[in-house]
């Protein structure tokens, strides 16, 4: 399931949700973005 994030209310809704209506549920904005996933680094020996 893929989570994007609202661009003017900032709150994160999943692809179920926008699969009807590409409207954001809170403000009805029409701009998502997907937020970055945060990758663990570890120093190479």
């Amino acid at each position: 399931m893929a989570q994007y994030k609202c661009f003017r209310c900032s709150k994160q809704t999943t692809n179920k949700v926008l699969d009807k209506v590409f409207n954001c549920p809170h403000c009805n904005s029409k701009i998502f973005f997907k937020p970055r996933t945060h990758v663990v680094k570890i120093k190479a020996v």
